[in-house]
């Protein structure tokens, strides 16, 4: 891991409150106060990051499940963020609609958390990769925002033609 060995700390998944899979290879209260932050998430879709000690915790809530993730300060977002949308994206492939939804705690941690470490390390490996990739999907979504608009701005248009047509 090299200088970036404290980057990434610590990381879960977990369906409401209930922690399905965990990963940390480092001692610290973090779990606990991911825990407490945990709490207290809305329950609704979006992406949360608090600081606290010079870490930052981020979250990602989707569709009942939490993914967290702990990261040294320095690292900034993009990484985390990156790293969350990762872990999302493979949880879902091997048990969206299965596993999952019935898992007692910590009762993926055997099969997951090897995953989480694998994850961990690709994006503390690869930082250049995660924030052109994070770039890039930043570029895409403010080209499809001009691109509704636009679209917006075309329906309205031709909703007022029509009005002042006899069609």
């Amino acid at each position: 891991m090299g200088q970036n060995q404290r980057s990434l700390i610590y990381a879960f998944v977990s369906r409401g409150t209930v922690i399905l899979a965990e990963y940390t290879e480092f001692s610290g209260n973090f779990n606990s106060i991911a825990f407490q932050c945990l709490q207290k998430l809305p329950a609704t879709n979006n992406k949360f990051t608090y600081n606290c000690d010079n870490h930052t915790f981020n979250y990602l809530v989707d569709n009942g499940y939490t993914y967290c993730v702990v990261a040294d300060e320095s690292v900034g977002r993009q990484v985390p963020i990156a790293f969350l949308e990762r872990i999302k994206d493979d949880f879902v492939s091997r048990f969206g609609g299965g596993k999952a939804a019935t898992a007692p705690a910590n009762g993926l941690s055997k099969e997951f958390g090897p995953k989480l470490k694998e994850h961990m390390q690709y994006c503390v490996d690869h930082p250049e990769e995660i924030s052109k990739l994070a770039k890039v999907k930043a570029q895409v979504s403010e080209v499809k925002g001009v691109m509704m608009e636009n679209i917006e701005k075309i329906f309205l248009k031709v909703s007022l033609a029509c009005q002042n047509s006899d069609i």
